[in-house]
């Protein structure tokens, strides 16, 4: 539930591209700021999973909900090139504290004769809201404002982290 939740907030990557865009990054420029997201999720991939080993998969999730919200915020109060650049880097840490952790704590959290069910089950659950939440941020984007859909995101990733607070590890 609390990751059906996240994920009907957490739209598709390319809205903080055509946000850049619309911010004055020029198109070419645009595929470079994929490839830092890119590259800061590959170098902290593995420390956030070092981390989630030693401190517990909860605190490192929790972590990944701070980065997300740090993102939005950026994406709503600063509107300079670093600042876009910045929060790539922010969204590319989210990534890498957020993606395998999750699964893993799922993982975990499962009883061990239905891991594979549970896993499948999740990253369907997931899946289907990832539609829905690109939609609701597009027609937020449109219909209200461009920061919408991130103050939106927020308020989704408060929700999911108060949520995260009650679940227990094993």
């Amino acid at each position: 539930m609390l990751s059906a939740i996240f994920a009907l907030g957490t739209f598709s990557y390319s809205f903080l591209l055509i946000y850049a865009k619309q911010f004055g990054f020029a198109v070419t420029f645009v595929p470079v700021l994929y490839l830092i997201f890119t590259a800061a999720a590959s170098i902290f991939s593995l420390p956030f999973g070092r981390l989630s080993d030693k401190i517990g998969r909860k605190k490192v999730l929790m972590l990944a909900f701070v980065l997300w919200g740090l993102v939005c915020l950026s994406f709503i109060l600063w509107h300079s090139y670093f600042s876009i650049i910045l929060a790539f880097i922010l969204y590319g840490a989210h990534k890498a504290a957020f993606d395998t952790v999750q699964k893993t704590f799922v993982a975990e959290l499962a009883p061990p004769q239905y891991k594979a069910s549970t896993l499948g089950g999740f990253q369907m659950v997931v899946g289907l809201c990832a539609l829905p939440a690109s939609v609701i941020a597009g027609m937020l984007w449109e219909k209200v404002s461009l920061s919408m859909p991130f103050y939106f995101s927020l308020a989704v990733t408060i929700i999911s982290s108060s949520m995260l607070l009650v679940v227990r590890e094993k």
